[in-house]
């Protein structure tokens, strides 16, 4: 079992900035797909970013060019760098770690992000 421990979330205006982290149990981490997921009210929850094995990204439209994923395997951390923040990226960000060899997924209890306008 992998245990998954968000953090960095806020409040922030419009424009700010926020980094989250995302920290994970176990020694597998490098093996793991990891990503960014967030869910506003009344949403279904959505890929924000994704990271692979290798260190290929990619990003929801909405995100792109604004936010950047990345992963440090010596900590067991996968990072999430939030600029330009808009009231639209408020929402529950969650980390989910995909081990496609297992074919199971982790997911980390979610962080709130709210961004004022």
């Amino acid at each position: 079992q992998v245990q998954l421990v968000e953090s960095g979330g806020g409040l922030v205006q419009s424009g700010g900035s926020l980094r989250l982290s995302c920290a994970a149990s176990g020694s597998m981490f490098r093996l793991y797909v990891m990503g960014w997921y967030r869910q506003a009210p009344g949403k279904e929850r959505e890929l924000v970013a994704r990271i692979g094995v290798f260190g290929s990204t990619n990003y929801a439209d909405s995100v792109k060019g604004r936010f950047t994923i990345s992963r440090d395997n010596a900590k067991n951390t996968v990072y999430l760098q939030m600029n330009s923040l808009k009231p639209e990226d408020t929402a529950v960000y969650s980390c989910n770690a995909n081990d496609y060899r297992a074919g199971r997924d982790y997911w980390g209890q979610g962080t709130q992000v709210t961004i004022s306008s």
